[in-house]
């Protein structure tokens, strides 16, 4: 019953945004602001430069949102929206640097055998760390379900290349989950 309300809810605000109703429109960003705000800032970290980032996407989705044919999940859309506008912002900015490629890159387990158990935030906290073009493909393919070719279009790199961004993201995080867990044993053996 929750379900179907949120649903027609959610179509009505749809459609009242499709006829530029501003009360839908202020509604829906207050909807998902806080959620699509967070996945921004996982590709930018300037939270300034997120939050513009985010008004910007918002504009953009104020304007096609007729595009949106009711096929699919809409924070799905809304999601795409928000990555394009986040990516297309590190492209002008430069500041997304992607190393070169690698001809094959080995898959690395992310957490093999740490028995320390991590925050969800605490992890978010450590993917944002790593160097920009790691932390984007990581971003893109760990988190947000894109494929690597996908992720070769989106930035115009080889798709070796995205592997080898991946393998190295698991590989440096891997490096930080180690050490923090050194550090956890450490300040356990000190009590």
């Amino acid at each position: 019953m929750k379900l179907q309300i949120y649903r027609a809810n959610e179509e009505t605000v749809i459609e009242g945004c499709k006829k530029q109703n501003r009360q839908a429109q202020e509604q829906l960003f207050h909807q998902y602001s806080g959620k699509m705000y967070a996945l921004c800032c996982r590709y930018i970290k300037d939270k300034m430069e997120a939050e513009d980032v985010l008004i910007t996407a918002f504009a953009k989705l104020f304007e096609r949102i007729n595009q949106y044919k009711g096929e699919g999940s809409f924070e799905g859309w809304i999601r795409r929206i928000i990555v394009n506008e986040s990516l297309s912002y590190l492209r002008k900015n430069k500041s997304m640097y992607v190393e070169t490629d690698l001809e094959e890159a080995r898959p690395v387990a992310l957490m093999d055998t740490h028995d320390a158990k991590f925050e969800a935030d605490d992890l978010l906290t450590l993917i944002g760390e790593l160097p920009t073009g790691y932390r984007i493909v990581f971003n893109l393919y760990a988190i947000d379900g894109y494929s690597h070719k996908e992720i070769a279009e989106q930035l115009g790199i080889n798709e070796n290349t995205s592997k080898s961004q991946l393998s190295r993201a698991r590989t440096m995080l891997q490096k930080q989950l180690d050490n923090l867990n050194r550090e956890l044993v450490k300040k356990i053996n000190e009590l």
